[in-house]
């Protein structure tokens, strides 16, 4: 399995109404042991997801899928992200 970082970037046509529908995507993959880790960006401008899956493709499927892109409310970006440390700071 690799990691996956999918970057949703809010587009001029964002809806604020589709955020729910976005957390609840988020909230399957967290289900289906997919979701790794999820937040907003504190600009604003979009937010990130990383998922471990076994493909490009099936991350790139699954970045799809999510409300915020087929709405047009974000443009989304999957990156292979080879995650080499971890920094736990106490």
């Amino acid at each position: 399995m690799k990691q996956y970082l999918i970057l949703a970037m809010r587009t001029p046509k964002f809806d604020a109404n589709v955020i729910a529908a976005h957390r609840a995507h988020l909230d399957a993959l967290k289900h289906r042991g997919v979701l790794e880790a999820s937040g907003p960006f504190t600009d604003k401008s979009g937010g990130a997801y990383l998922v471990r899956t076994a493909s490009l493709e099936e991350a790139r499927a699954i970045a799809f899928a999510d409300p915020v892109h087929l709405t047009g409310s974000s443009e989304v970006t999957v990156r292979e992200w080879d995650v080499t440390r971890v920094v736990v700071e106490a």
